[in-house]
């Protein structure tokens, strides 16, 4: 399958969205087409939770969060040579397989610390919203956007060790080069806006706010009492 069969750009407008809320009820829209399939739409900490909650709401998925972290390069941290997963599994990206393994000094440091960032979240995020169960599921890994795209990489890797049904990412806005490195890591990829002068994400938004831990755990309750009809 061709890059052109798995991303979907909607637009390569530079119009910003009036804020998140907006973008994730237009994803929403365009992701219709899975409502069947009750999707899990798994949002990326901490303005990525927004996002999922308005596809959510548009397709009558389920909501959670994906607690993984990247594990970047020695000299470009940006770059994600891999990822630690929620329950501590290690990936590497195969292209590093030949230099680095699991024993590798640089990797033992680097997933000790990702994963004391990892276990800070789980106390206050799942003591909230339990994990779902991705096996065999349709998910939805959605962002307020990506700019190298490293984050949204290690998200998906992590989340394709749960062997899901299928991964589909969804972004209000992206530079093109960063859809065409996540191609490989999903089956299907939705892009509103994908401007040919990308310098941040922000640029794209009329409001960004800072999204705090205050509001991940206030969507978080809201959606798990609603969805468990407490």
């Amino acid at each position: 399958m061709s890059i052109r069969d798995i991303v979907k750009i909607i637009s390569y407008s530079n119009e910003p969205f009036s804020g998140r809320i907006e973008a994730g009820e237009l994803l929403g829209y365009h992701l219709k087409h899975l409502i069947d399939e009750h999707p899990v739409v798994v949002g990326i900490p901490r303005g990525g939770v927004i996002i999922a909650r308005e596809i959510v709401h548009v397709i009558d998925g389920e909501l959670d969060v994906v607690l993984c972290r990247k594990i970047g390069a020695p000299r470009n941290p940006e770059l994600a040579i891999g990822a630690v997963s929620e329950e501590g599994k290690l990936f590497l990206d195969e292209r590093v397989s030949g230099v680095m393994d699991e024993k590798t000094p640089y990797i033992i440091r680097e997933k000790e610390k990702q994963m004391a960032e990892i276990e800070r979240r789980k106390k206050m995020y799942r003591e909230i919203k339990p994990k779902i169960n991705l096996e065999g599921r349709t998910v939805i890994i959605t962002d307020d956007g990506v700019a190298t795209g490293s984050t949204m990489k290690a998200a998906a890797w992590s989340i394709q060790q749960e062997n899901p049904e299928k991964i589909i990412i969804a972004l209000p806005v992206a530079p093109s080069e960063s859809l065409d490195k996540l191609s490989d890591v999903a089956d299907e990829i939705i892009c509103l806006r994908t401007p040919r002068f990308f310098e941040a994400i922000s640029q794209f938004y009329s409001i960004f706010n800072q999204v705090d831990d205050s509001k991940v755990l206030e969507i978080l309750k809201y959606e798990f009492v609603h969805s468990s009809g407490q």
